[in-house]
């Protein structure tokens, strides 16, 4: 622990009111307060635009940035001192002026499948309506199973959990590490392993951001940051950025360490899920970076830029 007098008297974490977010800041405050039990460690809740518009997929509204930026306006403007983020909802790219403090241990990073009636996927039947918010399940899902029906779902984990019990669906597809940190892992059916449902970048950890001036909370939140959980991450984000990764683009991307080898698996699909170009690498952890820009070439290769080209205008993916 540092020294309790390089600490400062107060330090204000900026999280969206969700109850899943607000779940996530008040994570990061007991661990910040249990460090550093001089300071007085508080949340600045607030509504997003991205917690606002509710009625349209993000893919159509700005993407997961619409998360963000009403949090990095306050950092900007001194109302709070740290973000918390789900890796999942950052932007491929950290806007200047700000930098990722730390990116903590990775919760279960795959998809659940939950359903009050079925118990996996291969169960249901032709004509089942799956409930989603995001274009890389979907594509997986049609891609493996075309009778399904695929429809928007949007909403916190709470709304679209009464969604699918009030009948709207006969089953949606959630992220593990939500609802288990929500305590709802009852509700969980199914645990989807990444060969059928490979995981967003970033998927299950969470991210401190801060403004880049601030080296005094960088170095306050280095005992947050774990190493193993960042050089997956960014082995992720760094395919990611290659290929221009955003809510616009069905991709995913998911790096894992064994024995000390990092292994990360990607893909880019076509939203009907008719075409998936996918390929992995293994390498050393540290050079998870490279590796993630080289596994985008490699997918490149295989004609991800053609997909990318159908999706995004033609400078907007690289």
């Amino acid at each position: 622990m540092l020294n309790s007098l390089l600490s400062p008297q107060k330090i204000v974490i900026a999280s969206r009111e969700s109850l899943l977010a607000m779940w996530q800041a008040k994570h990061i405050q007991k661990r910040l307060s249990g460090l550093y039990p001089q300071t007085e460690i508080s949340i600045l809740g607030m509504t997003t635009r991205g917690d606002q518009i509710l009625d349209q997929s993000l893919s159509k509204i700005g993407g997961k940035g619409l998360f963000i930026k009403e949090l990095e306006q306050a950092l900007e403007d001194g109302r709070a001192d740290i973000a918390v983020h789900s890796m999942k909802d950052m932007p491929m790219n950290v806007p200047d002026g700000f930098a990722l403090a730390a990116i903590t241990e990775r919760e279960d990073p795959r998809d659940a499948f939950v359903s009050n009636r079925y118990r996996s996927l291969n169960e249901l039947p032709e004509g089942s309506i799956v409930g989603t918010s995001s274009l890389r399940r979907e594509s997986q899902l049609r891609a493996q199973f075309p009778h399904l029906k695929v429809e928007p779902l949007r909403g916190n984990v709470q709304t679209r959990l009464r969604k699918l019990d009030e009948g709207q669906y006969a089953a949606i597809i959630l992220a593990a590490a939500g609802l288990k940190r929500l305590e709802l892992s009852d509700r969980i059916t199914a645990l989807l392993s990444p060969e059928q449902s490979l995981p967003a970048v970033g998927q299950g950890a969470l991210g401190i951001e801060c403004r880049s001036d601030r080296t005094d909370l960088i170095q306050l939140m280095q005992p947050l940051h774990h190493q193993e959980t960042a050089f997956c991450v960014e082995a992720e984000r760094a395919m990611s950025r290659v290929l221009g990764g955003s809510c616009q683009v069905p991709l995913g991307a998911f790096a894992e360490i064994a024995d000390g080898t990092l292994q990360l698996r990607g893909f880019v699909a076509q939203p009907d899920g008719k075409r998936i170009v996918s390929d992995m690498l293994k390498g050393e952890p540290s050079t998870g970076i490279a590796m993630g820009q080289q596994l985008a070439e490699k997918l490149i290769k295989q004609g991800a830029d053609e997909i990318l080209a159908t999706l995004v205008p033609a400078e907007g993916w690289k």
